[in-house]
């Protein structure tokens, strides 16, 4: 058994309206899954397409109180454990999640659903944070579909939205990870910066609106920026993979981070809610 992975993000909200986010069933369906059913301390249970595996819900609560939730979680045949640990900070919340295995190798290899685990709780800890914020949410990522396509509003002008997803610096800033982007035909796009190793490669650049990247067997990553009434949207969609498996994984990685993208624009004196 791997160690237990661990993601740590400072919320919005007071401990009670976070717990009450978490065990609230219609909570849950804004923010999570497209169905869930709550009835502390015997059930716990949340399925759908936005859920890996989510033809039936496959969780089985073990402990719930007024700062921890714990339930088994069964994916791809393997029973894991996810638990959330709830701390006051502030008028805000420390949220601790522990989700017991995952591996980076299967994340990689796509050779279990369980591989996706990170990215899918990155993202709804983000949209959880959103939810309690009063923000629009983040698209969720529907695991019945080949179709990877989403669109995000961002009070900000185009060209610093532009700048934002282009400048290795602050690309980095935003996304919490190292990148090194030449934001030209022909440029890389390297996760970790350019001595991390591979990079994947930039093409079809319309200065100041457009950009696609080509990761290779994952696909290419291609977003598009307009104006819209004062604001910019951001057009995003992953394309030119093998439908038959569809890479969840790294397009719920990029989906989450641009939470991130977004509160960088609009939130004075931002910093990232991850710890």
């Amino acid at each position: 058994m791997t160690e237990p992975m661990i993601i740590r993000a400072r919320l919005a909200a007071p401990v009670a309206t976070v717990r009450r986010a978490l065990t609230d069933a219609a909570e849950l369906r804004v923010w999570l899954a497209e169905h869930a059913e709550v009835e502390l301390p015997r059930r716990y249970e949340f399925w759908g397409r936005y859920t890996p595996e989510g033809d039936a819900p496959h969780q089985r609560l073990l402990h719930a109180d007024d700062r921890t939730l714990r339930f088994a979680w069964t994916l791809d045949g393997v029973e894991t454990t996810t638990e959330f640990e709830l701390e006051p900070d502030g008028d805000a919340t420390v949220l601790t999640l522990r989700q017991s295995h995952f591996s980076f190798e299967e994340a990689m290899s796509g050779s279990s659903i369980r591989g996706v685990l990170q990215p899918f709780w990155y993202l709804a800890i983000a949209n959880l944070n959103d939810h309690l914020d009063g923000r629009p949410l983040l698209p969720r990522t529907d695991f019945t579909s080949a179709d990877l396509r989403g669109e995000l509003l961002i009070d900000a002008p185009m060209d610093k939205v532009w700048t934002s997803l282009t400048d290795s610096e602050q690309a980095g800033a935003w996304f919490g990870y190292p990148i090194g982007i030449e934001p030209w035909e022909g440029g890389r796009y390297a996760m970790g910066g350019f001595d991390a190793g591979e990079a994947a490669k930039v093409f079809d650049v319309t200065p100041g609106r457009a950009l696609s990247i080509d990761w290779g067997p994952t696909g290419v990553t291609s977003w598009e920026l307009d104006e819209s009434e004062g604001r910019t949207k951001l057009t995003f969609v992953q394309s030119g993979f093998d439908e038959g498996n569809p890479p969840y994984g790294a397009w719920t990685g990029i989906v989450s981070g641009f939470a991130e993208l977004r509160r960088f624009h609009e939130v004075p004196d931002w910093k990232p809610i991850w710890l």
